[in-house]
């Protein structure tokens, strides 16, 4: 298993337009086998971070889901959504295996 985290530098101004596009994803993830745990928006402290975090079953299943989201219709939308609204100005996307007991 393999979480990603994602952190995302989000224009302050564009806080709706981003939870716009992050209620997109989820259920784009969890097509294509992954479980998604939430986007987290800002709310005390800094006003234009937020986080992402979703889990599939192996890095190959995650790689799987990125190069099939490049041909999905409904990935696509989204892709285009952030780029039409300037909403995200960077990200950063890190991979983290479970401890569990």
């Amino acid at each position: 298993m393999v979480t990603c985290y994602l952190r995302y530098v989000i224009d302050p101004s564009k806080v709706n337009a981003f939870e716009e596009y992050a209620k997109m994803w989820i259920p784009l993830v969890n097509k294509f086998g992954g479980q998604h745990h939430g986007y987290f928006m800002p709310s005390e402290g800094a006003n234009n971070i937020a986080l992402a975090l979703f889990t599939f079953p192996s890095l190959a299943a995650y790689e799987e889901y990125r190069t099939k989201s490049f041909d999905d219709p409904d990935c696509i939308n989204a892709f285009q959504f952030a780029e039409d609204t300037q909403c995200i100005l960077s990200y950063e996307r890190s991979f983290f295996r479970p401890v569990l007991e």
